[in-house]
């Protein structure tokens, strides 16, 4: 298996140096690849910020390269959740926050936002700190 870092999965998604696109088409092709959580939020920031990309397209962006076959991630149900809860309007870096905090009774923020955007999501309550 191979982990593969922020830059290799933006060139796969899109295509925006020929050569290393290339190079990260043939390994997602060729490898069993590990995406680190990590490594999903920095993705998400690069492609919203420097690429101008709309939510919707990174949340199917990100379920399809999810869905392929040999794209392994350490929490699988944990990156659902979290994609799920984005294309449903929440912030992706908090809906991960979330659902990494599944198994606590509370998660503790002062962002009001995320207070209302978390509202019966999971099994984790989200109150003001």
């Amino acid at each position: 298996m191979t982990g593969v870092d922020t830059n290799v999965i933006v060139r796969l998604l899109t295509g925006d140096d020929p050569s290393q696109s290339a190079k990260a088409r043939a390994l997602f092709k060729n490898q069993d690849i590990l995406i680190a959580e990590t490594v999903m939020l920095e993705t998400e920031w690069v492609l919203r910020y420097a690429y101008g990309f709309e939510p919707g397209a990174i949340q199917k962006a990100f379920f399809d390269l999810c869905g392929l076959p040999n794209v392994v991630l350490p929490h699988p149900h944990r990156m659902l959740s979290a994609l799920q809860w984005f294309a449903d309007g929440m912030d992706f870096a908090d809906a991960l926050h979330l659902a990494a905090c599944q198994d606590c009774r509370t998660f503790l923020t002062f962002d009001q936002r995320m207070v209302k955007r978390a509202k019966g999501l999971g099994s984790c309550s989200v109150r003001d700190a």
